[in-house]
């Protein structure tokens, strides 16, 4: 019943609202840290949350309360220019501990605020005892965002491996130049955003904090827990990037993996090697049909508007679907289809999807804000390899990246900043079959040195598992106890994915 008092206490205005704040004033909320103030508003430690709506690209919409905390851009110049992070808190469905979890997007680039209405069934039972906190790392969502401009962000990431040295380096320059009077982009970056949740745990009056990271966020939770452990009670880290790990080096190898082990359970299975063929060889052939300058423009639908469009189709189009859709295994599952399509000359279809996928990445990511993070922490330590050279993401990759981090300003990496989290921190470590950019074995790899961790690997799953199948249910088993060894993750064997389609309708019965 506290969670519907304190619904009513949120939305109610003038005397209600206080009357039910007086029904709250004691019990789970405040036992939380978390109280109600005569007009409705939250207070949890220093800060005053008022009620707010969370809505994510897809359209999912989250009731919650919002806040903002002015902070110094540069730390170390509190004098200068300060800036403005978001941040959201969903109050605690029965009796709140007074730890709190904090759940921190990936990307880099994407907004935690805007990323939580997807995944807000993951973390039901958690809400059971713990508050949630939705701080958008600075230059994303809410808090200061660096977003270039929508058709700058599209290019960036459509037409990336298409594009000359020149050229990427003159996409990078004019995102600079339209950004750079609002921000200085060497504070942007994960060292920064550390800083931050520092500053918001101890606004909030608490101890101890639970981190719960999801991609990009499992190297904020490392990085972290290693400055602050003291305030650090468990992490949860899905879809593990290694503090080690430079990340983008390995991006082409590991989605060539993931891709391989997708087509191969096509040709294990009759009803898609017989109506579709090898992928693999079907791979091949769209791409000498996608690079070989002999087709025209393609007529098309724009699958938002409905308008109609010309495009050349080419490779990056066929590209961009095989990484996004082997991020998840409904998606994955189509992929022997779709190249079954693009080899028999059927592009209208592609150049749709890729339009579409293209759209909603330029919508979730803060372009300015990812670059700062990609080129300060990882683009500086890239290596040219030769062995990616064929693959679909290809050499390219590491090259126009780099060549669009030469015109970015770097901000400063600690020392130490690719040493790998030690200690007797809790840490729950999840990572799917298939992931096409951060395999399992970086979450085994994370959890070598750590005492107290633990991975669990789901079968036939992808990228970012966290609502997936019981691990929900684990998951608060584990903030409760902080003891990742007594988990019973037997329930996760029974995890399967879809079998590959075997035609448009989908697999076969």
């Amino acid at each position: 019943m506290d969670a519907v008092w304190r619904r009513l206490a949120a939305w109610v205005p003038g005397p209600s609202a206080a009357l039910l704040a007086g029904l709250i004033g004691s019990g789970a909320a405040q036992a939380g840290g978390l109280q109600a103030d005569a007009s409705g508003q939250l207070v949890y430690g220093a800060l005053t949350f008022s009620p707010c709506a969370l809505n994510s690209a897809s359209g999912q919409s989250v009731e919650a309360h919002c806040t903002t905390l002015p902070v110094p851009e540069n730390t170390a110049n509190p004098a200068g220019r300060h800036i403005e992070l978001a941040l959201a808190l969903i109050p605690a469905t029965g009796q709140a501990k007074g730890d709190p979890v904090f759940m921190l997007a990936g990307g880099p680039g994407q907004s935690a605020r805007e990323s939580y209405p997807n995944l807000q069934q993951a973390f039901e039972e958690v809400l059971q005892h713990r508050h949630i906190l939705l701080l958008d790392a600075r230059g994303t969502g809410g808090s200061h965002p660096l977003h270039c401009e929508q058709a700058e962000a599209e290019a960036a990431l459509t037409s990336l491996a298409q594009q000359s040295e020149d050229a990427a380096r003159a996409l990078a320059a004019q995102c600079r130049d339209a950004l750079s009077a609002q921000a200085d982009f060497r504070y942007y970056t994960t060292t920064e955003h550390i800083d931050d949740l520092e500053r918001v745990r101890a606004a909030l009056q608490v101890a101890r904090i639970n981190l719960v990271g999801i991609s990009y966020g499992t190297r904020v939770a490392q990085h972290y827990a290693r400055r602050f452990p003291g305030h650090t009670r468990a992490l949860v880290l899905d879809s593990v990037v290694p503090n080690t790990l430079v990340l983008g080096q390995e991006h082409a190898r590991n989605l060539e993996t993931a891709l391989q082990r997708q087509f191969a359970r096509c040709r294990e299975t009759p009803a898609c090697a017989q109506a579709l063929g090898d992928p693999r060889q079907q791979l091949n052939t769209a791409r000498q049909q996608l690079t070989g300058n002999t087709l025209g423009p393609v007529r098309y639908r724009d699958p938002i508007t409905g308008a109609w469009r010309e495009e050349v189709p080419r490779f990056e189009h066929l590209a961009i679907l095989l990484r996004m859709y082997a991020y998840q295994p409904a998606m994955a599952a189509s992929l022997p289809l779709l190249l079954h399509e693009v080899a028999q000359g059927n592009y209208d279809g592609l150049l749709a999807q890729a339009q579409l996928v293209t759209r909603e990445l330029g919508q979730a990511l803060a372009m300015g804000m990812s670059l700062s993070v990609t080129c300060t922490e990882d683009a500086v330590d890239f290596r040219d390899n030769p062995g990616d050279a064929g693959t679909v993401l290809g050499t390219e990759f590491i090259t126009l990246t780099r060549a669009m981090c030469s015109q970015w300003p770097l901000g400063a990496r600690p020392a130490g900043f690719r040493e790998p989290l030690q200690g007797d921190v809790p840490v729950l470590a999840i990572s799917g079959e298939f992931d096409p950019v951060t395999p399992p074995r970086y979450g085994d790899a994370v959890i070598a040195p750590l005492a107290r961790g633990r991975h669990l690997v789901l079968p036939g799953q992808s990228h970012s598992v966290l609502g997936t199948g019981c691990l929900p249910n684990l998951v608060a088993q584990f903030l409760d106890t902080t003891d990742a060894a007594a988990l019973d993750a037997t329930c996760l064997q029974r995890l399967t994915s879809p079998p590959p389609f075997s035609g448009r309708y989908g697999w076969e019965p």
